[in-house]
């Protein structure tokens, strides 16, 4: 008999047509009986020690004995074998690889398992993302991605019904708020300080309701969550695969090693201290760990073996009972339990295991990587937008190619990926994966052009692009005298931006779409800049800046060319700081710096009035060296900040002759140097209502045996009481006190590391009329150690290992072999704090769905380009409203509509204010889509969960009873159609999901 024909009977054998799945399909439990729910799983990272590749084939076994592929064969073959077995899988980026490689006959016996529950996936994203450093948008993506892999290969009994976020180091109220509205029914976790912990576990509060977003969408966001008691592992003595070293049950009493009964009453002592600290019957134990079950058969012949062990003692009057179960099925069991449960309205952020071993040094750990992923979300977005606009299909570079962007990104969500706690070697392998999916993407949009721009038959020349001008190197400006550029924004309402292109002119004349000539200004390309070793090869010594308008969800295309007559670019006047105070003003904000130091004194808005003394300084903490022997002695690594001393180390005072004012009509520019490593411009843009600051920090020096932790600190004088505030995964803002946490009384040995909080995208103080804001590039750890005061780690070069599994220090190099160079940019703002949610809201939405460049070296002028091309287009014939964000368009199967001869089109609309952040644009809004887009018209629209597998008319979520209130986890919509115009409301920080069919 064949494999193949084999497997179709066991497929059979098993009836799996007629099983059911879900809540449906979980082992009984017995009443009465502490029921211990064995949860058979393995946890399989996305990269860590290895990349993914190495992970999958188990490849370099000598880092880390892991193969993925052969977990998933033997898993397959223990459940075929007892349809008691259950077992859980995760990773979605591992199984669809496996999936993709198995024959016919394989996928219908999977499918079977899948039909049954017996195979049950939990979570279901792409990766198991970190929740300090991702953003949302790129969260909802990579779950996205998961679930309609699932959905289309194994349709409704495939839908995760529970997150699994068991190893993430800390944990965001965000990411909570987004799983709710995924349609999930709990969440469990391994990771939560140890003091919070051990007073959950004395309060029987191990599980709760967690309020994702209290203030804002209300119950919709509540999620059950639950603290697993031994992490992600199963209990001491109990683990019984090839990569542990516990015994085997050996029940034969023949044997001389003997040791059933005593496994037997050690299990049975382990359930009743595990069950001291939870609020019902049952209980779950994890068992599996990391890569476990690549010889599923150990794992399984001892927990049967146990089973029938400890169920026998029910004879002899023992009240625990075990069986095969999965994460929901416990959730399910707990839910009927009907308990009144606790709620929790902060998030478990910052995350200690002991005493001085605060895991916030992650927040910054490897910035360029953090600010690389960042900046190609950004590119998804534009590429999946004109992708759709466009209307490309399967014979234009178009789904294949933006699939391997969105899977590269997926797994760059990973808990050990966009966190920066990789080895060296799996940080460099994601950059490489991200880089790929960037030209695939790259010519999407090169063929979404050919279709948007030709006015009759001509083809417009391909696209260009430029991914390094963060340090003015790009050779479609510095090879040409004369080129086009085209400008998209994917944001749903005009957007104006600046410019910066590096360049080897003095002088240009630059055209805009229609015809007019742009003002523009030339500056010297800075000797720091210079230095960097990635700008070899770079001919500019200058720099062309100008001010752009790009229409919503659209572009304009500008043409550039050299001059040596006239033009309308002005020239930069640069001078040495003397030892007078100099101010530098724009329509909105002053800024004044000291004559002698070049350092920042003050800080007022024009406008408003508010007025702060703003000094900023550059400073670093030395890295604790530590041992291997942790605890007192923990290092600072990857994962863990520990500063050596209690005060951060000052750099020499500046000196004058190296500090520069740049003065221009467009931009002002204060370029300061800080050491031979720290240097930094302060910007001022005409009519900006922000001062830009571009840090750059390294090689950061270790000859003297040192490891340095970069920050910058900004000292206001504002009157904050120990209370500051940063966002969540870059949506709601949280309240952070120092030395303070909701749910314990809090004390600690590192009074540094332990007020470190991650800022995604922002971090404020305010007093009781004026608020200071902090807007970054990427994700960074920062705090508020003084009243008045905000620092912002910028970067990290580390010489010893924290001793937590990467095995090597953080010591990141660049092109040159020395300390590598990070560069990146805070924005700050200064005003009321009425005004306030205004400016940082928009600036959120601008900075990470920033508009895109792309050039070409055509020589032709804008009259003739105008008659063959477009060079202004919009895809909406209105703008947004300026509270409303397209969080998404994409082409997009999806799971309601039947093949059509139009692809069905994916479309999310957020809310981006919190109720009470701005006295109009926080109010509900109201929109009517049906005929917004120019390309096409809305035909039927369908909301969906906003994971994007379900609609919303058919979820129906579990309901719990808490100490305030009972949930009311049904989101109730009103149904949206032809007849209103496709109609929706969007209240305060509400995002809306439509599966969309085109007319």
């Amino acid at each position: 008999m064949t494999t193949e024909v084999y497997l179709v009977i066991v497929v059979l054998i098993t009836g799996s047509l007629s099983a059911k799945c879900g809540y449906e399909s979980c082992n009984p439990v017995k009443d009465g009986m502490i029921n211990v729910h064995l949860v058979p799983h393995t946890h399989d990272d996305v990269g860590w020690l290895k990349t993914v590749d190495q992970y999958y084939y188990g490849d370099k076994n000598n880092i880390q004995n892991a193969g993925v592929q052969y977990i998933l064969d033997s898993v397959i073959q223990q459940l075929m074998a007892d349809k008691n077995k259950r077992f859980i899988y995760v990773e979605v980026a591992f199984f669809a690889r496996w999936w993709r490689q198995q024959h016919d006959s394989m996928r219908h016996v999977v499918k079977g398992l899948v039909n049954e529950g017996r195979l049950e996936f939990i979570l279901g994203g792409w990766s198991m993302d970190d929740e300090a450093t991702t953003h949302y948008n790129a969260i909802i993506d990579e779950h996205s991605l998961g679930l309609e892999f699932l959905r289309q290969n194994f349709g409704d009994c495939s839908r995760p019904r529970v997150a699994w976020q068991i190893d993430p180091f800390g944990h965001s109220r965000e990411q909570a708020s987004l799983f709710a509205h995924m349609g999930y029914d709990g969440l469990f976790f391994g990771r939560v300080d140890f003091e919070d912990k051990f007073h959950r576990e004395l309060t029987k509060s191990m599980e709760m309701v967690w309020q994702g977003s209290p203030s804002n969408l209300g119950p919709s966001s509540d999620l059950f969550s639950g603290v697993l008691y031994h992490g992600y592992n199963p209990p001491p003595g109990f683990c019984w695969d090839t990569l542990c070293s516990d015994d085997p049950i050996m029940d034969d009493k023949n044997m001389e090693d003997y040791n059933a009964d005593l496994v037997t009453q050690k299990f049975l002592n382990y359930t009743k201290y595990q069950a001291l600290a939870y609020a019902t019957e049952h209980i779950m134990m994890t068992m599996g760990s990391d890569f476990n079950y690549q010889n599923a058969h150990m794992w399984f012949k001892n927990m049967d073996k146990l089973i029938n062990l400890v169920n026998a003692q029910q004879k002899n009057g023992s009240k625990v009972n075990l069986l095969y179960s999965t994460p929901s099925c416990y959730l399910y069991q707990v839910n009927l339990a009907n308990k009144t449960w606790p709620t929790k309205k902060d998030d478990f952020f910052p995350y200690a295991h002991l005493p001085h071993s605060y895991w916030t040094g992650f927040y910054t750990s490897r910035p360029n990587l953090k600010r690389y992923v960042r900046q190609t979300n950004n590119f998804l977005q534009v590429c999946k937008q004109l992708d759709a606009l466009a209307m490309l299909e399967d014979s234009d570079n178009s789904s294949l190619n933006i699939q391997v962007l969105k899977e590269a990104m997926g797994v760059a969500q990973h808990h050990d990926a966009v966190s920066g706690t990789e080895k060296q070697a799996v940080a460099n392998d994601y950059a490489k994966r991200l880089a790929r999916g960037t030209l695939e993407c790259q010519k999407v949009v090169n063929d979404a052009y050919k279709k948007l721009f030709p006015k009759q038959k001509e083809v417009p020349p391909d696209q260009m692009f430029c991914s390094l001008l963060n340090i003015s190197m790009c050779q479609a400006t510095e090879n040409n005298k004369q080129f086009t550029m085209t400008v998209y924004n994917p944001i749903g309402r005009s957007v104006g931006h600046w410019i910066r292109l590096p360049v080897i002119g003095k002088s240009y004349v630059i055209t805009d779409p229609n015809g007019k000539s742009v003002p523009s200004q030339v500056l010297p390309i800075s000797n720091e800049t210079k230095k960097i070793p990635e700008r070899k090869g770079s001919l500019a010594e200058n720099e062309l800046v100008f001010w752009v308008m790009v229409p919503p969800l659209g572009f304009n295309t500008f043409f550039i060319k050299q001059s040596s007559g006239p033009s309308k670019t002005q020239k930069s006047v640069v001078r040495q700081l003397d030892n007078a105070d100099i101010v530098i003003k724009n329509q909105h904000l002053s800024l004044m710096f000291d004559g002698n130091s070049g350092q920042l004194k003050s800080m007022k808005n024009l406008n408003s009035g508010a007025s702060i003394p703003l000094q900023q300084t550059f400073q670093f903490y030395i890295g604790h060296p530590g041992n291997t022997t942790v605890f007192e002695y923990q290092a600072s690594g990857a994962y863990v900040f520990r500063p050596l001393t209690s005060a951060p180390a000052d750099f020499q005072p500046l000196l004058k002759k190296r500090t520069f004012h740049v003065q221009g009509q467009l931009v002002q520019e204060i370029r300061q140097w800080f050491s031979p490593w720290v240097s930094q411009v302060v910007r001022l843009y005409d009519q900006a209502n922000y001062a830009e600051l571009e840090w750059t920090v390294g090689p950061i020096p270790v000859s003297d045996g040192l490891g340095k932790e970069v920050i910058t600190k900004y000292s206001t004088g504002l009157q904050t009481n120990g209370v500051f505030y940063t966002d969540a995964n870059g949506r709601e803002i949280l309240k952070r006190t120092r030395n303070h946490r909701d749910t314990w009384k809090f004390k600690t040995s590192e009074p540094i590391a332990a007020n470190y909080y991650p800022i995604n995208s922002r971090v404020y103080i305010k007093d009781s009329n004026s608020q200071f804001t902090v807007m970054t590039d990427r994700s960074q750890g920062g705090t508020s150690l003084q009243d008045g005061n905000l620092e912002v780690m910028l970067h990290r070069r580390l010489l010893y290992d924290d001793n937590l599994g990467v095995g090597e220090a953080l010591n990141e190099t660049g092109a040159d072999g020395k300390g590598l160079i990070a560069r990146g940019k805070h924005f700050l703002f200064l005003d009321t704090v009425q005004n306030s949610g205004a400016l940082h809201r928009d600036m959120g939405l601008r900075l990470y769905m920033a508009p895109s460049l792309s050039f070409t070296n055509s020589q032709m002028k804008q009259q003739e380009w105008s008659q063959k091309f477009y060079t202004a287009w919009s895809g909406l014939k209105t703008s947004l409203p300026d509270n409303v964000h397209m969080l998404t368009l994409e082409q997009w199967g999806g799971p309601t509509i039947k093949p059509s001869p139009t692809q069905p089109f994916l479309v999310r609309f957020e809310h981006i204010y919190e109720k009470g952040e701005n006295s109009e644009l926080s109010k509900p809004v109201k929109l009517m889509l049906k005929d917004i887009f120019v390309p096409f018209r809305i035909k039927t629209m369908v909301e969906l969960t906003l994971g994007a597998n379900l609609p919303l008319s058919d979820l129906k979520r579990l309901q719990w009873k808490t100490t305030d209130y009972t949930t009311d986890a049904q989101l109730i919509r009103h149904k949206v159609g032809v007849a209103d115009n496709f109609t929706v409301i969007l209240n305060p920080m509400e995002i809306r999901t439509f599966q969309v069919t085109l007319a």
